[in-house]
């Protein structure tokens, strides 16, 4: 089976970067938002565990390495403008660092 490959026009932005959406696969609840650069790509499609970017480390992260928190991703897709990634993801165990299932629990 050939690995996907990462399509050309993607928009990364200055710092070569683009925002990361990880959806539930089967419930469709969103789940939380990070950022990825072309390296956490190219891992997530090349292992299945979805991996980021971390700004305040500035290093790769692969979600759940420490916490055992994994996403094994399903599908991944890119937004009409191509500046923006959505990755379906299965969620082993809560996403947020706080514990939360999901980061967005602050209603406004």
């Amino acid at each position: 089976m050939n690995q996907p490959r990462i399509p050309d026009g993607i928009k990364w932005n200055d710092q070569g970067l683009i925002p990361a959406i990880a959806q539930d696969a089967e419930t469709g609840e969103v789940l939380m938002m990070a950022w990825m650069n072309r390296e956490a790509m190219e891992k997530t499609l090349a292992t299945g565990d979805v991996t980021y970017y971390s700004r305040s480390r500035q290093c790769l992260w692969t979600k759940g390495e420490t916490s055992g928190n994994r996403q094994r991703l399903v599908s991944i897709f890119l937004d009409c403008d191509m500046d923006t990634v959505l990755l379906k993801v299965r969620q082993t165990g809560p996403a947020c660092h706080t514990g939360s299932r999901t980061c967005f629990f602050n209603e406004i």
